[in-house]
């Protein structure tokens, strides 16, 4: 049988790669910029090499020498999505329009000269909008790919979160796309997090380092104290209300400061889900955000994924960053399977023509 390689791109602490991996592919490197995720990535994905690079200054060739000779050549990847989000489009400066698909592009002129047998990315819905994304579709079907894209609802695939996001997968081989959905009904906050440990606003558990939550100030402890399960800001008394909320644009911002319910999924957990002012990131009964564990294991990375090494000095900040920016591990595996599936179903002479 022919020996599949794959290359992570924009590979973070290995959401992808642990997915991969789990799902039984060989991930022989991952490349990303930030040399803070190499402790997480290396640690979980045994096998698979860490290069801190930045892609933008890779070539080609830089790339194609990770894979064996021989190897059926997979790559995957997600450009850091900040340049999508909503706020960020709304406030960039018109002078750094063209700033915000440079990563996309990168991705795209390497698959261009790599010609790998497989492509897929995964990123915001927002991308799909974009010249950029286009472009990026555009070099596929002048490299004859096969493609499929569209955006999912990660809920159907057993990430609890009301996550949506752009999948793209791309094959020489044939026709290919994402498995069918695997779950009928969503996972809840409860049956991911509900038997972790209680702490308090500012501390961690004894047994575990990343069960942490960040500090809470004494104001928004009371806020937090008199906004219910599933509630928000709209909850507290008038005087607790901070004066943005009091204007009427400040309406549109709902979740701010809110809860989330127990037996309902988690909202999209982003870089700030430790600050319950970044959105509805409050525990649904205990006096704090999320913390980085429950975070993590709303990713649903496993339980024990190691982000940070034994005595190392490391922030919250740094660790919720990392988290945030990751491909849930569950959407991972789901593409995986969706690979597997494809080169399963492909003629054997096929898969030996590269």
């Amino acid at each position: 049988m022919q020996l599949i390689s794959v290359v992570d791109l924009f590979c973070g602490v290995g959401g992808m790669t642990h997915g991969l991996v789990k799902e039984g592919f060989r991930v022989v490197a991952g490349i990303d910029a930030d040399p803070t995720c190499k402790y997480a990535y290396e640690a979980n994905n045994p096998g698979a090499r860490f290069i801190e690079r930045d892609l933008e200054e890779m070539s080609a060739d830089d790339i194609l020498s990770l894979y064996p000779k021989e190897s059926l050549q997979i790559l995957v990847g997600c450009a850091p999505c900040q340049p999508f989000s909503r706020y960020s489009q709304r406030y960039a400066k018109q002078s750094n329009k063209d700033e915000k698909w440079r990563l996309v592009r990168a991705f795209g002129r390497l698959v261009g000269k790599i010609k790998p047998t497989i492509v897929s990315m995964e990123n915001v819905p927002e991308l799909e909008r974009h010249p950029v994304f286009a472009g990026f579709v555009a070099i596929l079907r002048k490299g004859g790919y096969h493609i499929w894209y569209d955006v999912v609802d990660c809920a159907d695939y057993g990430v609890p979160q009301t996550r949506k996001r752009l999948v793209l997968l791309a094959s020489q081989l044939g026709p290919i796309q994402i498995i069918s959905k695997t779950h009928r009904k969503p996972r809840t906050v409860v049956a991911v997090i509900g038997s972790l440990p209680s702490i308090g606003a500012g501390q961690q558990s004894k047994n575990d380092p990343l069960h942490r939550a960040s500090g809470v100030s004494g104001l928004n402890l009371r806020r937090l104290r008199h906004t219910p399960e599933g509630g928000t800001w709209r909850n507290w008394p008038k005087e607790l209300v901070l004066k943005c909320h009091k204007k009427e644009t400040g309406h549109s911002y709902g979740s701010i400061y809110g809860r989330m319910w127990w037996e309902k999924p988690a909202p999209t957990i982003t870089t700030e889900f430790h600050a319950i002012g970044s959105g509805r990131f409050g525990h649904p009964e205990q006096d704090r955000a999320l913390s980085l564990r429950e975070g993590a294991m709303l990713q649903t990375f496993p339980k024990g994924y190691e982000f940070v090494k034994y005595g190392d000095d490391w922030s919250i900040g740094t660790v919720a960053r990392h988290i945030g920016n990751a491909v849930p591990v569950r959407l991972a595996r789901v593409i995986a399977r969706s690979i597997e599936k494809h080169l399963r179903e492909q003629p054997a002479q096929k898969r030996t023509d590269k």
